[in-house]
């Protein structure tokens, strides 16, 4: 029982002895013999705060291992100073012809905006506009379009003409 100083309440001398004489700590042994301090400062108790903590760094280090393991595992990719073999198929503008005509003439049946796009994005356009006779390169899945045209067929040197298209090279 706790008494106010403040209140005037004064513990008889009697209550204190017998007060203090239950909160002695008594030493408990564990069936091993140990002390209970020994064994609680050796036993580990977590809060589910520090459970979660615990599990979230556990996570973390696992994540960085594995990232470790793949960015050294992985391999590089390696540049060489040769072109690649892969050449483009063609297709000439005809007159009168669109970006969207001719995507729908390659794929009827894929959607003419995502081609018209790669075609835009392949030939380094600054728009969907095309001028008749011009030289367009076609993605490399469409190289079997039946209105494809190869490179050597137009007279273009390659890959890398196509690309740069200078205006000499390209017949404008």
């Amino acid at each position: 029982m706790f008494y106010s100083a403040a209140a005037g309440l004064r513990p008889k001398h009697k209550e204190i002895q017998i007060m203090s004489a239950s909160m002695e700590a008594v030493p408990a042994t564990s069936h091993r013999g140990e002390s209970a301090s020994r064994a609680a400062a050796v036993r580990l108790r977590l809060t589910r705060r520090g459970r979660v903590v615990v599990g979230v760094l556990a996570t973390l280090l696992v994540v960085a291992v594995l990232g470790i393991v793949a960015a050294i595992g992985s391999s590089q990719a390696v540049a060489s100073p040769e072109p690649g073999s892969a050449e483009f198929s063609y297709v000439v503008v005809q007159s009168g012809s669109s970006l969207w005509e001719i995507a729908h003439e390659i794929d009827p049946s894929m959607d003419p905006r995502d081609l018209v796009a790669e075609i835009v994005r392949l030939n380094q356009l600054d728009g969907s506009g095309v001028q008749a006779g011009q030289p367009i390169a076609l993605p490399l899945r469409y190289a079997d379009a039946p209105i494809a045209v190869s490179a050597s067929e137009l007279g273009l040197g390659g890959v890398i003409e196509a690309v740069t298209r200078t205006p000499s090279k390209l017949g404008w």
